[in-house]
């Protein structure tokens, strides 16, 4: 209806102003076209016989209260295609990033944002702005109906602008316009928009390298995991949270000195509740403003490329996310994202939804898929990308509890595996040269075995039966310990089942559990007798190795996310004795290949 359209007798353009007096039609450089007369209400059309062509113009609005001009979205073709209709619709779309959400692009000589999103039962999308004034009905997003998606190039925006999408629901109500705000997060209103991060390569790597590298990590190099939550880690002045220039600056350093050669970040996406620890993403395509104030996680990226062995940022994934108004559930008025049927499209222990990525959903999962595997995150060479994806148990059949039955036993094929288009789409990053964990706790078989051998796909797998029974081994009593041995030995018997990876994760420090320290009982009644051997024993067990911060300097109280670490420990010679341990631990971890070439072969630990 809006913008130029070829007609029998001749070209006709039409614009949508309210409250407008008049309107006028311009050429870029100023130059009058025609001026528009009112058609009916807040329409404006003319037709101009002397057009051969479809016209690119500016309009002047004038109204009661001045006036003011733009170029037309509606002047301007399509800047999606058919291919990118047919990748979405198949589910393999790899380069989603570069089109869906607010994109800074040159299209038809014109500098600009496209705006695209995918809500395929929605029945009106719109962007929003200040460019608009807010008002839904100037900038309604074109519709691909052969794949759901909404596009608009919007001329002449650049960065710094505010806008947010506006989603009507199969009945027409809006269902995706209002944002809640949250005390301690500065931006849940409108997004802003800012320069589209670059493809990160540090000196002398090229894509081919990164990726060689990626795959030599399956196995055959030394890992060992630094697990952080960038909120809690260290706080500045009057407990406000450091920027990613500030952990740049002092966490990069500090894990590089203890030895280790990964970091494991908590998601960093925008999350509602710092208490959440990130893990149920409200908006998982976006980092959270909380770190955001200043500084980008470019640095951050950057630094560990430079300081530091393979210091590389890892990321931590969600498997289920919020069911706050703003984020993904019932993202178009329908279950989009999360499985229509509750019994399992939601978890009720955490009041979360889960991800559908079952059969028949390829496009709901391309989309998904950009999510899980952060597409949008500045690191975008695949090689660089190391995921965990956390609770994986909720995207298995029945929420994992199939799994978790005893006497059930499990079949290599129906509703208790998951399906090929799931496993391929869980593990794409496997192929691309990434390297994905998976934490899973139900026992559920070929987690980290190949999709062409039956397996999920995943590089590694969480051995959250070693981490049980270790931490039980040192919590008991030394009177009592003779009688338990079997713990510390029973992991060897399964140890090269999967690909494993030995966490002492941010779970085993929280609700009511004591820290790990607190948890070990030595002869004297203290913590540090236990301390030495429980983590040589980590070091020297078949596995990649992860600790969880705090526990490297042996924190006694349980982790609150909600201040910082007790840094004030470490002036305390027992406290630095157990980080001096982690770093000679790591130390003679990457010296020594007999404990890392064939970590995930019984040869290797023979």
């Amino acid at each position: 209806m809006l913008g130029p359209h070829q007609t029998a007798a001749g070209w006709v353009i039409r614009v949508f102003a309210p409250d407008a007096i008049s309107v006028r039609a311009l050429t870029r450089d100023g130059k009058l076209i025609a001026e528009l007369p009112r058609r009916k209400d807040d329409i404006f059309e003319a037709l101009i016989l002397s057009l051969k062509e479809r016209p690119t113009y500016r309009v002047e609005v004038t109204t009661a209260h001045g006036s003011y001009s733009y170029m037309d979205s509606y002047a301007f073709g399509p800047a999606l295609g058919p291919l990118d209709d047919y990748l979405v619709r198949e589910g393999t779309h790899r380069q989603l990033y570069r089109r869906l959400g607010a994109q800074l692009i040159r299209h038809e000589g014109v500098d600009g944002v496209l705006f695209a999103l995918w809500a395929p039962n929605a029945t009106r999308v719109s962007i929003v702005g200040d460019f608009n004034r807010w008002d839904g009905r100037r900038c309604q997003m074109r519709r691909r109906f052969d794949s759901g998606l909404w596009e608009i190039f919007v001329p002449e925006l650049t960065v710094g602008a505010v806008y947010k999408f506006e989603l009507l629901d199969p009945n027409g109500r809006c269902c995706r316009s209002k944002r809640t705000r949250s005390a301690s997060r500065p931006s849940f209103g409108p997004r802003l928009l800012q320069s589209s991060p670059t493809a990160l390569t540090s000196p002398g790597q090229t894509p081919g390298t990164w990726r060689s590298a990626a795959r030599a990590n399956l196995g055959g190099k030394p890992m060992s995991i630094y697990e952080a939550h960038l909120g809690s880690w260290r706080r500045g002045d009057g407990g406000r949270f450091l920027t990613y220039d500030e952990l740049a600056d002092q966490l990069i350093p500090y894990v590089a000195d203890l030895g280790y050669t990964h970091l494991e970040l908590l998601p960093i996406s925008e999350h509602p509740l710092d208490e959440s620890w990130g893990l149920p993403a409200d908006r998982p395509l976006r980092t959270d403003p909380a770190l955001r104030r200043s500084g980008r996680l470019r640095a951050l990226c950057r630094s560990s490329t430079r300081r530091g062995p393979r210091c590389h940022p890892r990321l931590e994934v969600p498997a289920h996310f919020p069911t706050d108004q703003q984020g993904l559930a019932h993202f178009d008025g329908t279950a989009l994202y999360e499985h229509a049927d509750p019994r399992k499209g939601f978890q009720p222990d955490w009041n979360t939804a889960i991800y559908n990525v079952w059969p028949h959903r390829g496009r709901q999962f391309s989309l998904l898929q950009r999510t899980l595997l952060g597409r949008s995150l500045p690191h975008r060479r695949p090689a660089r990308r190391r995921r965990r994806l956390d609770a994986l148990p909720r995207l298995l059949p029945q929420g994992g509890r199939m799994a978790a039955q005893p006497g059930r036993q499990q079949g290599k094929s129906g509703s208790d595996r998951l399906s090929a288009p799931g496993q391929r789409g869980l593990s794409t990053a496997a192929f691309q040269g990434a390297v994905t964990i998976a934490e899973e706790s139900t026992a559920f078989p070929g987690v980290s075995r190949p999709t062409d051998q039956g397996g999920l796909g995943f590089g590694f797998k969480w051995n959250m039966g070693w981490m049980h029974d270790t931490l039980d081994y040192v919590s008991e009593d030394p009177i009592y310990r003779r009688w338990h041995h079997n713990k510390m030995t029973f992991g060897l018997l399964y140890a090269f089942s999967e690909n494993f990876v030995l966490p002492i994760s941010h779970d085993e420090g929280v609700h009511g559990k004591r820290s790990v320290m607190a948890g070990c009982r030595g002869t004297n009644g203290s913590a540090s007798p236990m301390r030495a051997p429980s983590m040589a024993s980590c070091g020297v067990h078949p596995g990649k190795k992860l600790l969880f911060m705090g526990q490297e300097f042996g924190q006694t109280n349980e982790w609150n996310a909600s201040e910082s670490l007790p840094w004030w420990l470490l002036d305390y010679w027992p406290h630095q004795g157990v980080q001096a341990l982690i770093r000679d631990l790591n130390r003679f971890y990457r010296e020594t290949p007999a404990l890392y070439a064939r970590d995930c072969e019984p040869e290797g630990f023979r």
